[in-house]
């Protein structure tokens, strides 16, 4: 889509013209002024220089005489007070002098006038307009004294326009949408047997999955103009202006019907409106928000104008935004399955240059949980990286690489880690990739590394499912557990002592084992009762607890007791695994890095052959 935008000279044209003109009044202006330096003597310097020759024309003015010398090598012009002087006349007759009276023009009063209030008032009148413009440019664009301006960036069809091809991974997102499409195309279809085109649509969904580029990709579908504004840009600097942003966008988009409007992050304006919060809080996008109630009951949605939203937190917005009439429809737009992240990878491998034997699959595979922004930083970063080597085609070992750059940073390879802690993350590391192998619910270990990372990771272990999984069982929560206790398990045995290398294991899989015991209902102490709710599903997911203090206590104690119940379970499965704990380590800490397959040939071999 091609954005319409005012013509908008950039703050070098201002500054180059301000240049100019200073360039051109030194070139003409200032020489001319100091060239033409006038020097003051005394009256009787005057008549001497009369008597002696060495003037040759006067000026006689009310107060001053002016005259020319001669010789100009020390001055162009002089000047001397004027006295009355009844023979001077005589005398410069009688030395051959031109002379002449100047009588000073009588200035106009009017012009006078202009001149001295009149003009002033506009030059300053004129800065001020365009210092105010600038500091509105700086604070949110536009010039602060157009109150009841929107800033909406109008978009037009273009042939290098969005449209469904370029999103992928959002089938179902894009069939809900498909609707509002065709009624754009074909609005007499709708209207002939009596049905009523949804005035709003909210797409909602975690950042990165393309929320805004499917707007885009429903005025691209539709070749009508597309109006984008973020929900901020409604509330600035004055009290008032947010209301006359949204009267006058919608004034806009009726003015170009058909068309579709976009309000990105909607939920900085439509918020929930409460009594829970202090009087007054925030009358400014409450009104906000009363304007844009008003104006979506206020228009008619069968002249062509849709309006799209977008947010991140469905759940803080006002009811009355949500009810039929305003936002009719509510699109997930959700992360990508195994299959949308194929797809999505597969886009954005159009536009760089690909070797001919990617499998995407593998790749999909190993991005479990990653947005569609997620996977196009994966493309980039696997291009730089070809780069970078010399290549001039990306391979699979970029992209497969770049996967471990997105979950965990670049390699550090060059930190210096002391042969003592670089055994125990080795058997740290094989712990985890051992428990996971030993148990029947766990995913396939994929690799394991002891090279540190930049996110501070001094090792992973790296797991991918075979197949998507969309439900997590009991057995495969405590199986996860496990793994996590597995690092732990491993340090206690051979060194029999413990480090601060676990520290993200625990906080991994205390989360896993308080959401069996609040949300997932797999405790026998609780059942099935809820115990805590999930805030912000899409930006993090916190929770707040729903019970009594001491309940709380008793929730804890049965999250503890989980956790020890796996930790042993792990202990056990290294005790009884302990050669292969040795032999594995030792590979790793020859290779610094083995692959799955590696792994498991070592697990898998007979001890005899070990020997």
């Amino acid at each position: 889509m091609n954005e319409i935008k005012p013509p908008k000279k950039p703050l070098f044209y201002y500054y180059g013209i301000i240049l100019l003109v200073i360039l051109l009044a030194n070139a003409f202006i200032f020489p001319a002024i100091y060239d033409y330096s006038v020097k003051e003597v005394d009256y009787g310097t005057f008549l001497r220089m009369v008597q002696e020759g060495k003037i040759k024309q006067v000026e006689i003015q009310n107060n001053v005489i002016v005259f020319t010398p001669v010789d100009t090598t020390e001055a162009k012009m002089f000047k001397t007070g004027a006295i009355e002087d009844p023979k001077l006349v005589d005398r410069l007759y009688e030395a051959n002098v031109a002379f002449a009276r100047i009588v000073p023009k009588e200035t106009s009063p009017i012009l006078s006038f202009f001149l001295t209030w009149i003009l002033p008032f506009l030059i300053f009148l004129a800065l001020g307009q365009w210092l105010m413009k600038k500091m509105g440019g700086r604070m949110g664009g536009g010039n602060v004294l157009s109150f009841g301006k929107s800033n909406a960036k109008v978009y037009v069809e273009a042939q290098s326009g969005i449209t469904f091809v370029d999103v992928a991974g959002q089938d179902e997102a894009k069939e809900a949408l498909q609707e509002i499409v065709d009624f754009l195309h074909n609005p007499k279809k709708y209207s002939e047997i009596g049905a009523n085109i949804p005035k709003g649509a909210l797409l909602v969904g975690p950042p990165g999955t393309g929320k805004t580029l499917l707007a885009k990709a429903v005025a691209g579908e539709s070749k009508v103009p597309f109006f984008s504004i973020s929900g901020s840009e409604f509330v600035e600097m004055f009290v008032g202006m947010g209301a006359a942003r949204v009267r006058d966008l919608f004034k806009q988009a009726q003015e170009k019907a058909p068309c579709i409007v976009f309000i990105d992050e909607i939920d900085a304006i439509g918020k929930s409106r409460n009594s829970g919060g202090i009087a007054g809080g925030n009358d400014e996008r409450e009104q906000t928000l009363n304007q844009l109630l008003t104006e979506m009951d206020g228009f008619d949605a069968d002249k062509g104008v849709v309006i799209l939203a977008a947010s991140n937190r469905p759940e803080t917005l006002d009811k009355a935004l949500l009810r039929p009439g305003r936002f009719d429809r509510r699109v997930p737009v959700e992360l990508p399955d195994l299959a949308g992240r194929e797809a999505i990878l597969k886009v954005h491998a159009k536009k760089v240059k690909m070797a001919g034997d990617i499998d995407f699959h593998v790749i999909a595979r190993a991005t479990s949980g990653a947005s569609g922004a997620d996977l196009a930083n994966i493309v980039n970063e696997a291009a730089l990286r070809a780069v970078k080597m010399g290549r001039s085609q990306v391979t699979q070992n970029d992209l497969e690489e770049c996967v471990e750059i997105v979950i965990a940073g670049y390699q550090r390879k060059n930190v210096l880690i002391s042969m003592k802690d670089k055994l125990t993350i080795a058997y740290h590391e094989v712990g985890h990739a051992l428990v996971a192998a030993k148990q029947s619910h766990s995913a396939p270990v994929h690799k394991i590394t002891i090279i540190p990372r930049t996110s501070g990771a001094l090792g992973y272990t790296m797991q991918v499912d075979e197949q998507e999984t969309v439900l997590m069982s009991k057995e495969q929560a405590l199986d996860k557990i496990t793994t996590f206790m597995g690092g732990r398990a491993a340090e206690e045995i051979i060194f029999n002592r413990i480090t601060s290398g676990a520290s993200n294991d625990i906080e991994q899989a205390t989360k896993i084992a308080r959401a069996m015991v609040t949300r997932f209902g797999m405790s026998e102490t609780f059942d099935m009762m809820a115990l805590e709710t999930v805030n912000n599903p899409y930006l993090g997911g916190d929770t707040s607890m729903l019970v009594s203090a001491g309940t709380a206590s008793k929730v804890d104690d049965e999250v503890l007791q989980i956790i020890r119940s796996c930790h042993q379970e792990a202990i056990r499965i290294l005790e009884e695994n302990k050669e292969k704990l040795h032999e594995i380590t030792k590979y790793l800490m020859e290779k610094e890095t083995i692959s799955g397959e590696e792994f498991m040939g070592i697990l898998q071999r007979e001890p005899s052959a070990a020997e």
